[in-house]
């Protein structure tokens, strides 16, 4: 990790975010992550999937129902932060 980054490896690339937030819902760790620490930056939530470990698995969240209700909690925890979701 550097400049408080993750990187985080796909298939196609490895890309570097910024963690913002993270909770638990359900005994599943979910993290919300930013392209940038800009106000206008491209944010993701993500599930971990597997056991954990040093090196963490996550799966980005694309399921509609699962996206809006894990965007709610966080948008719960974030509501004195100035930041939109």
């Amino acid at each position: 990790m550097s400049d408080g980054k993750i990187k985080f490896t796909t298939e196609d690339e490895e890309i570097e975010l910024y963690v913002v937030e993270q909770t638990m819902i359900g005994n599943i760790n979910y993290i919300l992550a930013a392209e940038s620490r800009d106000d206008e930056s491209v944010a993701y939530i993500l599930r971990q999937t597997g056991a954990e470990t040093e090196d963490a698995f996550y799966e980005f969240v694309e399921e509609e129902e699962e996206l809006r209700a894990v965007s709610s909690v966080f948008a719960e925890l974030l509501e004195d932060a100035d930041i939109i979701l």
